[in-house]
């Protein structure tokens, strides 16, 4: 028996998600191209991503049929197993018989025939058992943490964390958030062509909605956007809406200089030169090569000839005279505010790595801070969810920093008025300490953090 296109695909990608720590969404970008049927392509992709987003709970259940953990297995088999019972759980219209089949064939593929008994015995019996709820399988016994752990496939000390944040309805809410398929979302670079490009994409056979937030912001599905007409010219970008305001939240004025500090992959850069116009100046910068490669073929794209591409390393001092207006810190960061889209994260991520990450966006907030003109305002962003990362950062650097302050609630939203849908105050979107959010559970869109900055005049 062979092993359909679109589950080698899966495996492959698994595979190297594991092993070389890649991005299930690069690898799914590069390899679902126009030669695979559209069929093959969402299937692969909900495999991949559905693997990934439950891998806790499939090792859980695989568990009471194993003599051992499921991550002390070969890599091979372990991916063929999840594979499996995913199916097996998830996908209905799968024979169960194909599923187990295809299951042995992969490890056979993967030369671990040896393996082939165990994985044909594992997946007959939790075949057997797919329809049963897993809270059935969760001993009375175990800890709040635990169960909603075990039961949304994610790590514990991570929902403790949540637990100390929120109430348990609130992080139920949030976990379940992070295991739906997050939308497809468009950023439409001219508002004024909003409609017509939206016509554009239906004539071609894909759906839109409007956005959850912006009005110039749409989800698409039924169809490849970056195959289309309005991506190829550079019209329009993928990008989740809370991504999209993080910019917008600069006020950028006509004749600014710009320095948009963590710029890859650059999708925050447009609404930047926009603002900026002809007679302004936005510097890009980025310490990898390689992503600043990326950026100037992204920015061909979208037209954006006037961006001056810059490598530095931010933790360090900045190597500019004369200040900028505006500056955009879009800081590295854990990213628990995309687990929807990036899953892998939440079994990557470790609880030490946070005071690390700390530490980098600490150096690049106050690098930036130096580089602020008296009566400039900069926006401190990331698409994290953790304090230490957000607030903390914020305030341990306004600590040491003289003459900067948090532009007031009012202030900070005003440039969202007009923008957002209609019965969403841009106000709502900020915290009472000022801040503002974004949750997965509460707005459907990726979780982000800003605090908006200013520095008084002299």
């Amino acid at each position: 028996m062979s092993v359909s296109i679109s589950r080698t695909i899966a495996y492959e990608i698994l595979r190297r998600v594991e092993s070389e720590g890649a991005y299930a969404s690069d690898l799914l970008h590069a390899e679902l191209n126009t030669k695979i049927k559209p069929e093959d392509a969402a299937l692969a992709t909900e495999i991949v991503l559905g693997v990934l987003r439950w891998r806790r709970l499939l090792d859980f259940l695989l568990e009471r049929h194993l003599k051992k953990p499921v991550t002390r297995l070969d890599l091979p088999v372990a991916i063929a197993l999840r594979m499996g019972i995913y199916q097996l759980r998830y996908l209905d219209r799968v024979p169960a018989r194909a599923v187990v089949n295809e299951s042995v064939e992969l490890v056979k593929k993967a030369r671990k025939t040896s393996a082939a008994p165990l994985v044909n015995a594992v997946l007959r019996r939790a075949a057997g058992e797919a329809r049963e709820p897993a809270e059935k399988f969760v001993l009375p016994t175990t800890t709040v943490a635990e169960r909603l752990g075990v039961l949304n496939a994610h790590p514990s000390w991570m929902v403790k964390r949540m637990l100390a944040r929120e109430s348990e309805v609130q992080t139920a809410a949030l976990l379940e958030a992070n295991n739906r398929t997050p939308q497809l979302s468009a950023a439409v670079h001219d508002p004024s062509r909003y409609e017509g490009i939206v016509s554009e994409l239906a004539q071609a056979g894909l759906r839109t909605e409007p956005g959850q937030l912006l009005r110039s912001a749409f989800a698409v599905s039924g169809g490849s956007l970056a195959r289309t007409e309005a991506f190829q010219t550079g019209a329009i970008s993928i990008q989740d809406e809370a991504s999209q305001i993080i910019p917008l939240l600069l006020e950028v004025r006509d004749g600014d200089r710009v320095l948009d500090l963590c710029a890859a992959p650059g999708g925050k850069t447009p609404p930047l030169v926009r603002g900026a116009g002809k007679s302004g100046m936005v510097v890009a910068g980025e310490r990898h090569a390689h992503r600043l490669r990326a950026m100037r073929e992204q920015f061909k794209r979208l037209n954006l000839s006037s961006v001056r591409l810059v490598e530095l390393d931010a933790e360090k001092s900045l190597p500019f005279t004369g200040g900028f207006d505006r500056i955009l810190v879009d800081a590295p960061c854990s990213g628990t505010g995309t687990l929807a889209r990036h899953p892998e994260i939440r079994w990557r991520l470790r609880l030490e790595q946070l005071q690390e990450f700390h530490a980098l966006q600490c150096a690049l907030l106050t690098n930036a801070l130096a580089m602020l003109r008296p009566g400039g305002r900069l926006v401190y962003s990331t698409c994290s969810m953790e304090p230490e990362e957000n607030e903390g950062v914020v305030e341990e650097v306004l600590k040491a920093a003289k003459g900067v302050r948090k532009v007031e609630i009012s202030a900070a939203a005003e440039p969202l008025r007009g923008m957002l849908v209609e019965g969403i105050e841009a106000t709502s979107l900020f915290g009472r300490d000022g801040y503002f959010r974004t949750s997965p559970a509460v707005q459907h869109v990726d979780g982000f953090f800003a605090a908006v900055l200013e520095k008084e005049n002299a």
